[in-house]
């Protein structure tokens, strides 16, 4: 086991901070709902339970994992970012949701470039890849405005699954 001590990051208007047990009710509220289909969903609370545990534990197994995307303005906490690994993504994924009522202004973006760029800085990674269900137009519109471009023939978690690659430079600001 490695001892990883875990980011904040800010950016503009957001703080990504480590998740805390405080974190989950909502986290499960929005995998328990519809707008999970993406990601397994809906998810009962012991599956949503596990997803949080990955997140938390990706960052002690391999030195990265989510992080809790908070408002600075108010400190209104609106989604998560990570980067997933280990036995359910074939890859090091850039993933991203954000809670209902908080879509359309730019935190998904913001958040998920500054986790991106602290990867290719701290973690010298050079790829990442999204995982994106083929109904989520906005999830691969952001992966596009993230400079990703999608990949055919990369492995997926879900055959159905789109897959956008992300190529890193630790240049990127």
């Amino acid at each position: 086991m490695n001892d990883r001590s875990i980011p904040t990051l800010q950016t503009q208007r957001l703080v990504l901070r480590p998740m805390a047990e405080a974190d989950f009710p909502a986290y499960a509220d929005f995998l328990a709902s519809p707008r999970a289909a993406g990601l397994g969903g809906p998810l009962s609370l012991r599956q949503a339970w596990g997803l949080f545990c990955h997140d938390i534990a990706c960052w002690n197994l391999f030195g990265h994992g989510a992080l809790i995307i908070d408002r600075r303005a108010d400190g209104t906490c609106v989604g998560q970012v990570g980067i997933s690994h280990g036995p359910l993504f074939p890859e090091k994924e850039l993933g991203w949701l954000l809670y209902e009522g908080h879509e359309g202004q730019g935190y998904a973006t913001e958040a998920a470039r500054s986790l991106r760029d602290w990867a290719a800085q701290a973690l010298g990674l050079r790829e990442l890849v999204s995982y994106i269900a083929p109904n989520n137009a906005s999830s691969a519109a952001l992966a596009e405005r993230l400079g990703a471009v999608r990949d055919l023939v990369a492995d997926r978690p879900d055959p159905n699954d789109l897959v956008y690659r992300h190529k890193l430079t630790t240049a990127r600001r």
